[in-house]
């Protein structure tokens, strides 16, 4: 393979993945200045002139209640973008990627979610994302939906930066612990999307997260210990407990938990994530001063 495409260059797996994979593919990375996902002509324009063997699309409406209120909007960047790309690598023969979450299921589970079980969004975020798979699919029937969770990294802030932040200037900082999902880092998602890229045998909805689960709670009590065990100041030294139903802010329901397996990803590729707490402390290590 020799040129990528990558959708949503700005942003927190888009930038790590244009970055990451410029060492060894001629990377060409659009983000929503260069490329707007709500105008279907200007991708297909855009992309249409473009020669490459791959594309990976990150970009998506992620602000979960702002979808609640801009419903359209939500489905253009969402379902309808996603499909176009579909269209356009399947006339280019080109490898199509598109990253979708774990807010298509319900929550309702209490074990990891597998590829095979039902997805039932409850949020209009979650329903758009579900279309856009479906729909990217129904497009290119050898593109890959690949579910991730609760992405961070160092190239925009995430949850954890705001937790640690706030525990920075502090001692009283409470976290959601009643909701459970898998912290999964960009610099692992890169390389773990790489072999992907090039087996196109590969296909349909996949799901790819680092290992194990957590509350926003504890997620943030363990980066908060590894700032302690790193000398990082800190005013708290514990992460208080809140819960979704204290959030009156939220516009949207959550799924309670969106845990995602791997497993499917491990027997296909020989490849194991790593541990959540693991990705979580090296973070910390690397970047947070």
């Amino acid at each position: 393979m020799k040129r990528l495409v990558v959708i949503g260059a700005g942003g927190r797996l888009g930038a790590a993945l244009v970055r990451e994979y410029a060492r060894d593919f001629d990377v060409v990375g659009f983000n929503h200045a260069r490329l707007d996902l709500g105008k279907p002509e200007q991708l297909r324009e855009t992309l249409g002139g473009l020669e490459f063997d791959a594309l990976i699309n990150t970009a998506a409406q992620t602000n979960v209640d702002r979808c609640e209120t801009h419903v359209e909007e939500a489905f253009a960047l969402n379902t309808e973008a996603p499909r176009v790309l579909a269209e356009i690598c399947a006339r280019k023969n080109a490898r199509f990627i598109h990253t979708s979450t774990d807010y298509v299921f319900d929550g309702e589970k209490r074990e990891p979610y597998t590829e095979e079980d039902e997805a039932r969004p409850i949020s209009v975020y979650g329903k758009s994302k579900r279309e856009g798979e479906r729909r990217a699919l129904e497009a290119n029937e050898r593109a890959l939906i690949v579910r991730v969770s609760w992405v961070f990294g160092p190239d925009r802030p995430s949850f954890i930066d705001w937790a640690l932040g706030q525990a920075r200037e502090r001692e009283d900082v409470k976290a959601i612990a009643d909701k459970w999902a898998t912290p999964t880092y960009t610099l692992d998602l890169a390389p773990l999307l790489q072999p992907l890229l090039t087996d196109t045998n590969i296909s349909g909805i996949l799901h790819l997260a680092n290992t194990g689960e957590c509350s926003w709670q504890e997620y943030a009590q363990w980066a908060l210990d590894c700032c302690h065990a790193q000398g990082i100041p800190m005013k708290a030294t514990t992460m208080g407990a809140s819960s979704l139903a204290e959030m009156k802010s939220f516009i949207a329901k959550r799924p309670v938990y969106s845990v995602l397996s791997s497993a499917k990803y491990e027997r296909l590729t020989g490849q194991a994530p790593r541990p959540w707490r693991d990705v979580v402390a090296e973070y910390v290590r690397d970047y947070v001063r």
